[in-house]
């Protein structure tokens, strides 16, 4: 079987879950090419388990001091461009194409009648799931952005729909400093960043953000330059994180049992659904902006919940490669057997708070 798998380049959450199959495709020796969309080609770093990967423009999101800048996000979007690489990607030699949020390549395989599985957090939305401030816009960009012929949603929890665990790496046991905060706020102004968290000076904030070059000290705040090796060390050793309300990271934190205070990107309606989720279960504290109070509030709590997600992906990849994908019962009761939930959310799952 020879598979294309499409990746959105947004953030870095899609390519996180990707790397993850990518380790194990490659200890398989599976014949898997990448296509990766929505960033430029060299923004893109720890890349290896991709080998010889293509990039197209495809599609994103703009935004401004952490809210979605709608007009600046429609001047950005070349249609053109867009279907061109659509139109010029020959499918001819896969058998499947794997899909995480990625347009180009879920297009093709649309125009081309070749089987596609939307494997991504989105697909969990076109489901009967909680939602929080989608608009009929929000319902149409889902349904049309990346369409695929399967939706096998990843989500914290299932919600009795077609929708999967996420796949978290093993968590590194290191020494828990717990003074130190690690904090990801890539859509908030790095100045309005550093006011926050300016007169807390009893805690030592470990901040990555886009538009930091080299790192700097500045007394108890800690900026650092984008490094996938030395932001997987300071989420392993800090004591909680404070960031956007994006899926990857906030599962990655939920594995590692941390503190999370959420600022979820105004106008993304998936942050807001997702800070919703998490607030519900008892997993997370959210603020609607960068607030001191709230900040001082959460830093005042103690403990996290610790959350277990399975860390093989070789369910899924079995399922892939048996091709009877319209029968995933048998794959979504092996991977949720393996979820551990905190004792007070599984009381609260119990009763149907979620």
């Amino acid at each position: 079987m020879k598979i294309l798998y499409g990746v959105q380049g947004t953030g870095n959450g899609h390519i996180s879950r990707a790397r993850i199959m990518a380790n194990r495709f490659n200890e398989l020796g599976i014949d898997v090419d990448y296509l990766f969309s929505g960033r430029a080609a060299d923004k893109f770093f720890d890349m290896q388990p991709f080998g010889d990967y293509q990039v197209r423009k495809g599609m994103s999101f703009s935004s401004k001091d952490g809210d979605v800048a709608i007009l600046s996000t429609l001047k950005k979007i070349e249609f053109g461009t867009f279907w061109r690489d659509v139109k010029s990607l020959d499918l001819s030699q896969y058998d499947v194409v794997l899909n995480d949020f990625e347009p180009v390549t879920a297009w093709a395989a649309k125009r081309q009648n070749v089987p596609s599985i939307n494997i991504s957090h989105q697909a969990a939305f076109l489901q009967n799931i909680p939602m929080e401030g989608a608009s009929w816009a929000d319902k149409k960009i889902l349904k049309y952005f990346a369409p695929c012929s399967v939706d096998l949603g990843v989500h914290w929890y299932h919600f009795g729909a077609n929708i999967i665990p996420p796949f978290i790496e093993e968590p590194n046991e290191l020494q828990i400093n717990d003074t130190k905060i690690l904090v990801y706020l890539p859509f908030e102004s790095l100045e309005h960043i550093k006011t926050l968290l300016a007169d807390f000076c009893d805690f030592e904030f470990y901040c990555y953000h886009p538009d930091i070059p080299e790192d700097k000290d500045e007394e108890h705040i800690k900026l650092r330059k984008l490094s996938r090796t030395g932001f997987k060390t300071d989420l392993s050793t800090c004591k909680g994180i404070i960031a956007n309300a994006g899926f990857e990271l906030s599962s990655e934190a939920l594995c590692y049992g941390k503190r999370i205070l959420l600022k979820p990107l105004n106008g993304q309606f998936e942050q807001a659904s997702n800070a919703k989720t998490l607030e519900i279960l008892g997993l997370a504290s959210v603020m609607e902006t960068l607030n001191f109070d709230e900040v001082e509030h959460w830093l005042e709590q103690t403990h996290g919940g610790r959350v277990v997600f399975p860390n093989d992906p070789q369910p899924l990849i079995d399922w892939i490669l048996a091709g009877d994908y319209n029968n995933s019962a048998p794959l979504l009761e092996k991977l949720w057997s393996q979820v551990h939930f905190p004792e007070h959310v599984e009381d609260k799952l119990n009763r149907n708070v979620a």
